[in-house]
């Protein structure tokens, strides 16, 4: 069969046939292949996409919280083509105009003085990266992580990760101490009445009790999501990430704050660090870099550190870091979030969905906590307001769960539902009209989690 004869085959298959093929033919992640049942997608507009059936489905999710500009962005794809015009690739070692363009653009968005960046084609990839940094920099080798954490599928980023995710692949790198989570709701740490100032208090205590005993001249790092993403938006409170950042300067640890799904304006802020007036050591990124038109990562770093590779020899690199049509695909993609003001619609349209949680709460009983920062939210699901037993148990799902997936899914929404978990994470362009509209669906749907609620 001839490309061009595939090509139009590929054109007119039905939605049955692309699904089956793809099962085929191709490993799905996180999944045991015999129970996957994917979407066969088609093209995307907006907030929206369409399977080959013709159905349109709200992205609540924007894919893997990454297509933050949304689906079908013309001003993108146009940038694409020209640059696989001009040059399609471009050895790392090599310097092109996009690359020479991109760097004071990402300079003048980032934090404080990190404007030297080293480009990877993904998250994992900058987190490994920064983990080389980190450790080569300090001299040190242990790096501390927390609990509910996720950083990546590769060797030293699944290592950092605190989620299960990681037990497939222990024992991991050597030198990675864990810490808890500042999450209210959960937290061993939290006594009912508390202030955050007094919270927060008792973390940083905790932190500094485990740095006593590990002493705190072996560790290279401390390596967090600033927002911790896929383990449930757990969103620091004030005090928080300063009184870390006091804590690293004060041991000679680098800051590292992996950004990689909180970044590039999902919280209403071009860094999730800016909420907090905090400059890391190293932010790494990717997902809203290019909003996922491309694969591209990067590691932010402060000049000091940068200035350490002047005379010392960088051992990293891969075949596409610098790619150059990643590189355009982030240039266009930055300007249409600075021309659209998609920070401020973000801003003002999160507002409106912390009242949509506010106000699925107060109505659905299995609805125990809400959380969200900017456009990155979720509703946290449970049997029991009083003992907050989970709707899923931890690491797991459960028949409400599943119905309640399904039942957003037959509704024509695309949405990340986890444990016991209902991810809100709409495209940064949705507008509060279809923000409203999106929420009338997840109103009817926990109903179903509803039923299940003790008492």
């Amino acid at each position: 069969m001839t490309i061009t004869e595939s090509t139009e085959r590929a054109a007119a298959m039905s939605a049955e046939e692309i699904v089956a093929l793809t099962k085929r033919h191709t490993i799905f992640s996180w999944s045991a292949q015999g129970s996957v049942n994917p979407i066969p997608m088609v093209r995307g507009e907006g907030i929206y996409f369409w399977d080959a059936n013709g159905k349109r489905y709200i992205d609540m999710n924007s894919q893997l919280m990454c297509v933050n500009i949304g689906h079908g962005e013309r001003r993108v794809i146009d940038a694409i083509k020209r640059q696989a015009e001009e040059l399609a690739y471009a050895g790392p070692g090599m310097a092109s105009a996009v690359r020479a363009r991109i760097g004071p653009l990402l300079a003048s968005l980032t934090p404080g003085d990190l404007d030297r960046f080293f480009f990877t084609l993904g998250g994992a990839e900058a987190n490994e990266n920064a983990i080389r940094i980190a450790r080569t920099v300090t001299g040190r080798q242990k790096i501390m992580v927390r609990y509910r954490s996720y950083h990546g599928a590769t060797a030293g980023a699944i290592s950092l990760t605190g989620d299960p995710r990681r037990w497939a692949n222990e024992p991991g790198i050597p030198g990675v101490v864990r810490f808890f989570d500042p999450y209210k709701y959960r937290s061993h740490l939290w006594r009912e009445g508390d202030s955050d100032e007094s919270f927060t208090a008792r973390c940083l205590e905790e932190i500094e009790e485990i740095l006593r005993y590990e002493g705190a001249h072996t560790i290279a790092a401390i390596f967090i999501e600033t927002v911790t993403g896929t383990n449930g938006i757990i969103i620091p409170p004030d005090g928080y990430l300063q009184g870390l950042r006091e804590i690293c300067s004060r041991n000679g640890i680098l800051l590292v704050c992996d950004e990689v799904m909180c970044g590039l304006g999902r919280t209403g802020r071009w860094f999730a660090a800016d909420h907090w007036n905090v400059v890391p050591d190293l932010i790494t990124m990717a997902k809203g870099l290019t909003s996922a038109y491309l694969p591209l990562g990067a590691v932010a770093m402060t000049e000091s550190i940068a200035a350490y590779y002047d005379k010392n020899v960088y051992y990293g690199g891969l075949t596409y870091n610098a790619h150059p049509m990643s590189l355009a695909a982030a240039e266009a993609c930055l300007q249409v979030m600075i021309d659209d003001d998609m920070l401020g619609n973000t801003q003002r349209v999160g507002r409106v969905m912390t009242e949509l949680h506010a106000a699925m709460k107060e109505k659905h009983p299995s609805v125990g906590d809400v959380r969200s920062i900017g456009l990155f939210g979720v509703l946290e699901l449970v049997r029991n307001r009083e003992t907050k037993e989970p709707m899923a148990p931890f690491n797991g799902t459960s028949p409400e769960m599943q119905k309640l997936a399904a039942f957003l899914r037959e509704q024509g929404m695309y949405a990340f539902v986890n444990w016991n978990n209902l991810f809100t994470n709409p495209p940064l362009c949705i507008t509060e009209a279809q923000l409203r509209e999106s929420f009338e669906i997840i109103d009817r749907a926990l109903e179903i989690t509803d039923a299940a609620v003790a008492g």
